[in-house]
């Protein structure tokens, strides 16, 4: 599987990288996902999307807090990128981050993968 960084963007409290792996787009937010830096993780994943890369795997080891701002960015994502007959499939969630989507039922709708490793297969 090839290793290939795409790019990567930062605003202070976050930063993402992409890169792809295989027939997958990864994109890795470190940080806190919220009102101010959500564009920060949309952007890549549209620009994915419209680069015909529609297996997109979030690896969320290393993101700190999601608001609903972010959760609307993956929401929107697994939207677009099920219209293109993709997934957004999420890895790696921390416990704070896993609450949320706990919570709100968000969860269900995306397949969920304990580890970066477990989603790429």
């Amino acid at each position: 599987m090839g290793r290939e960084t795409v790019g990567s963007a930062n605003q202070g409290r976050l930063q993402v990288e992409v890169r792809t792996e295989g027939p997958s787009e990864v994109l890795t937010p470190a940080g806190e996902l919220d009102h101010h830096t959500a564009d920060l993780l949309r952007e890549p994943l549209e620009a994915a999307i419209a680069r015909g890369r529609t297996r997109l795997v979030v690896d969320c080891s290393e993101l700190e807090f999601c608001d609903s701002t972010g959760l609307n960015v993956l929401l929107g994502a697994r939207l677009r990128a099920e219209e293109a007959g993709g997934a957004v499939h999420l890895a790696a969630m921390r416990p704070a981050v896993a609450r949320v989507f706990e919570i709100t039922g968000a969860g269900a709708v995306f397949p969920v993968h304990e580890s970066l490793d477990d989603a790429l297969e």
